[in-house]
Formats: structure tokens, C-alpha cells, sequence
């Protein structure tokens, strides 16, 4: 009998997070019937304590804020996608003891989009400039060929951005957030913001608009999204790139060539439709 591996989710707050849900369909699909996965309510000051204390049948980690930074200085090695943002959210236990962080937000938005079929844009629009925001700009770096604008609330954060944008090698130009709704004209919009900070635009979506990510999840679909869709634009949620970040820290973790991207999104899609 497989000896036992386990894996789980860390962050506060942590009650509502769909990472067990994901992971533990793949490991069903797999037949993976010695894997667990679990959440742990933990913040910065717990952190070091409750990874010194994993022992051998843990296989991987999933970090959530406010550790993702937190993370790296108890890891042996990150990646090289994880320290162009500096953040974490997959760390795997090799079978010598190592720590290894990576970042598979970044990956998971690019294969979100690729999914629907945008694999280059000419330029994008990102509102928010928060963590999500600098891992959005990790991605565009990769898929935009032209400017990208970000539209933040404060010159503090406009600055940051553009800070990103030059270690990213990405063209960020900075608008004010009183002028988002101009956002609508880019090919693709990323936005990275709470919970109804984009409701009042809704009704600014133009006819005819290009890809909305919006990364909001629960409830979905929100104001923004809905009119999107209702324009005739292209609509991606969070639980889009929830699944795919976390289809690749199941195949980190286990070692699958392949995680159960479908097994794993309907399992998503259940959970949130009993929320």
C-alpha cells in the first residue's frame, strides 16, 4: 500500500478557500488514494514554526496572502517566475529535504487565457495594482507585445507599477482610476481589484469589447462581468485561474504528467454553486 503523502493550503483567512476542493478532485481522478489535502488558518508569525515541523509524507504546499512573501525565506530555492514578482505559492518537498518555491499564478493566468484563445494581445489594460496586479503584468510580459496601462488610485501606487514594469520588461504607462472606463478600449482587461471596486463601471462597458479576466471569483459573475458578456465580450473568471494555477501545483506536487484540469474545474464550479 502507497505510503501516505500529504499537502495543504496556508493563509489567513484560509475558511474559504477552493484549493482543497481542486486538489482533492485531482487526487480522486488520479487515483491517488494515499494523498491528502488540507487548510491551515496560519499567518506570518505562525509560518516558520509550522514548517519546521513538517516531516517526511509532506509533498507540497499551496500559499495564499499573506504568505506568499512571507515563504521565501524558509525555502532552499525559488524559481525563477516566483523571484520576478516576489512571491510564492507552490512550494514541493523533494525526495532529498529540499524546499522548492515556485509561482504558478503567473503560468495559470497565461494558460487561462491561452484556453480561450488568446495567446498575443497588442496591449492590455490592468485596473488594480495590488499582488494580483504584478503577477498579471509577470503574464502580459510574456503574451503583450505593446504598452500596457494600469489605472491606480494614488501616485504611490502608480510609481509601483511602473516599477514592476521595468523589472518585467514590460511597457507600463499609468492612467488615474477616475478614467478606468477608458480601460474598456485594450484588447484584453485584467482586473485585479476587491470585491465592487469595478461594480460602477458595469455600465461603461462599450459594444463590441475584447477579454475581461476578472480575477473575482465569489460571486460570480460580478456587475462588470456581467455586462461584459452581455456586450458580446469574451469573459474569464477566478475560478479559471484558480484551477489552472492549481492544476499545476497538483502536477508538482504529485508528479503527474497531466493533472484532471475538467474533473478539477467542475468540482470548482460545484462548490461555488452551493456557496
Amino acid at each position: 500500500m502507497p505510503s501516505p503523502r500529504r499537502a495543504a493550503v496556508l493563509g489567513s483567512p484560509i475558511a474559504h478557500s477552493l484549493s482543497p476542493v481542486l486538489h482533492r478532485a485531482a487526487y480522486a481522478a488520479l487515483g491517488l488514494d494515499a494523498w491528502s489535502y488540507d487548510r491551515f488558518e496560519i499567518d506570518e508569525a505562525g509560518l516558520p514554526g509550522f514548517v519546521a515541523g513538517l516531516d517526511e509524507s509532506w509533498a507540497g504546499l499551496s500559499l495564499t496572502m499573506p504568505l506568499k512573501r512571507a515563504i521565501i525565506p524558509l525555502l532552499d530555492e525559488i524559481s525563477d517566475t516566483a523571484a520576478s514578482v516576489e512571491a510564492v505559492n507552490t512550494v514541493v518537498f523533494t525526495e532529498d529535504g529540499r524546499r522548492v518555491g515556485d509561482n504558478t499564478d503567473i503560468p495559470g493566468l497565461i494558460a487561462a487565457l491561452r484556453e480561450r484563445g488568446v495567446d498575443k494581445v497588442e496591449s492590455a489594460a490592468v485596473l488594480g495594482a495590488g499582488a494580483t496586479a504584478s503577477s498579471a503584468l509577470a503574464a502580459l510580459a510574456r503574451i503583450c507585445t505593446g504598452p500596457v496601462t494600469a489605472y491606480v488610485r494614488s501616485e504611490a501606487r502608480a510609481e509601483e507599477m511602473r516599477g514592476w514594469g521595468e523589472r518585467l520588461g514590460v511597457d507600463v504607462r499609468t492612467a488615474d482610476w477616475a478614467n478606468a472606463d477608458r480601460a474598456f478600449a485594450a484588447p484584453l482587461v485584467i482586473a485585479t481589484t476587491p470585491a465592487g471596486t469595478t461594480d460602477a463601471l458595469a455600465g461603461e462597458v462599450p459594444g463590441a469589447p475584447g477579454t475581461l479576466f476578472d480575477v473575482l471569483y465569489h460571486p460570480w459573475p460580478t456587475p462588470l462581468a456581467a455586462a461584459w458578456s452581455k456586450r458580446g465580450g469574451a469573459v474569464l473568471g477566478g475560478l479559471d485561474l484558480l484551477v489552472h494555477q492549481a492544476v499545476l501545483q497538483v502536477e508538482q506536487m504529485t508528479g503527474v504528467l497531466e493533472a484532471p484540469l475538467s474533473a478539477m474545474r467542475d468540482a470548482g464550479e460545484r462548490a461555488l454553486a452551493t456557496e
